[in-house]
């Protein structure tokens, strides 16, 4: 092959990689004959990069501006989360799953928490399933808005991106005042809760619906109706339902395309059958369509939590079994952290066998009769399962999970291929992956 003045050439197992560098590309392309500049570029799309939604790789074959092919490469942020889980108490778990999709940590919890119920055969008081729905609903809204504000930043919406992060904090606020923390909360336990929620949660969680309330239709105003981001979205990314199933997409990916899939009505847990909401769909499967999906069941979660703050009774948030109840139904100390007074006199002072069964019991954890399982919860983007196998031991023997951001990446190259590089873009924000839980 000659030397070409304008790009040096190397043989890869990909193809010809030009280097290319200085001079005008139309010139360049005026002065190469037609017949000598067909081979393609292959480039790479992050694994750095402000719109791969986190340490993503994307490898894409270009013809001109348009995609031949697209690969994901996956594995950069990989955790260990599921071996961990099997090195630790049943309890400890909780503390590894609620990072894995760190957008959605209390769908995490609760997940995994089903499938160790399942195994123990016990039933989590009423309380605290009902809470356990208004922590994940709220932390559905706030997922979304990430979802939105980032998908808003990378295709130029600048004003998208304030919004969302701006009502993304009034949630954080929010689980940060009824479980102590803004992310990873733990607060989720095989048996219940931790612990009750503050003593006025119900004005607060009111205070949050009404500040909803007043500024979700700005999206409507600012993004839906907006003909840039309608051009953008609209016809790009499509994925029909035949397409769906064969990949395994759920959440809003499938729903976009028809099929009204939702684990909340199909296998109903934590008393969602009592609670009266609609799952949005649309047939054109399109990223518009997911975009209009997540704004519309951001209006279905506020429904549901309204609904839950007139349905949670008084009562318990553990189970009663005391072999089981960890951090064994303590009370809180003074502090807000720690035991009480009354808890650390009685097991230092008065009974030996209480502080034994304390020690035993947060050291080496409850035993999980020997089985398997697996729970399914609907989080923000599809079906959330885990597949917990014990052997009657104190740890878990085996812990899998099936993150939906990990199944539903698969779709990127049926969205992208013969589309441009922007569309790309678009069609990524709109599987709303999340690499913690991709990679785990």
């Amino acid at each position: 092959m000659t030397t070409d003045p304008y790009a040096e050439t190397r043989e890869t197992t990909e193809g010809t990689v030009y280097t290319v560098t200085g001079g005008d590309w139309d010139t360049l392309l005026d002065d190469v004959a037609a017949d000598e500049h067909d081979d393609r570029i292959v480039i790479n799309m992050g694994p750095q990069h402000p719109s791969t939604h986190g340490v993503l790789r994307l490898v894409l074959e270009l013809e001109g501006e348009t995609v031949t092919q697209g690969r994901t490469v996956i594995g950069y942020l990989h955790t260990g989360i599921e071996k961990n889980c099997e090195y630790r108490t049943w309890t400890q778990g909780v503390t590894f799953v609620t990072r894995m999709d760190y957008l959605a940590p209390l769908f995490n919890e609760t997940g995994y928490c089903l499938g160790v119920e399942k195994l123990l055969g016990i039933e989590v008081p009423r309380r605290a399933q009902l809470i356990r729905v208004l922590l994940m609903e709220i932390n559905r809204i706030g997922s979304h808005l990430v979802c939105l504000a980032t998908g808003g930043m990378e295709l130029g919406a600048l004003t998208g991106m304030t919004a969302g992060f701006r009502e993304r904090e009034e949630v954080l606020h929010l689980l940060e005042y009824l479980t102590g923390l803004r992310m990873n909360h733990a607060y989720i336990r095989p048996g219940g809760l931790s612990q009750d929620l503050p003593v006025d949660w119900a004005e607060k969680v009111t205070d949050f619906v009404k500040i909803m309330k007043s500024r979700l239709p700005d999206y409507d105003k600012l993004l839906t109706g907006q003909p840039i981001w309608k051009q953008r979205l609209e016809g790009v990314g499509y994925l029909p339902v035949d397409g769906c199933l064969a990949l395994g997409a759920t959440g809003p990916i499938l729903r976009s395309a028809g099929l009204p899939w939702d684990q909340r009505k199909i296998e109903p847990y934590s008393c969602y059958e009592e609670f009266d909401f609609e799952v949005p769909t649309a047939t054109e499967a399109d990223c518009y369509a997911r975009y209009r999906l997540r704004v519309a069941e951001i209006h279905e979660s506020v429904k549901i939590i309204e609904q839950a703050v007139k349905l949670i009774e008084p009562g318990p948030v553990m189970v009663e079994d005391r072999k089981v109840a960890w951090p064994a139904q303590l009370s809180i100390g003074s502090d807000g952290m720690g035991n009480s007074l009354e808890h650390v006199r009685k097991i230092m002072g008065q009974s030996m066998e209480s502080l034994i069964h304390h020690f035993k019991l947060v050291t080496e954890g409850f035993h999980v009769p020997a089985g398997q399982v697996y729970s399914t919860v609907e989080s923000p983007r599809g079906e959330l399962g885990f597949h917990l196998v014990s052997d009657g031991g104190t740890r878990p023997v085996r812990v899998h999970v099936r993150d939906p951001s990990f199944v539903n990446l698969q779709t990127m190259p049926a969205m992208s291929e013969g589309g441009m590089v922007a569309d790309v873009i678009a069609a990524v924000a709109s599987i709303d992956p999340v690499m913690g839980g991709v990679d785990r």
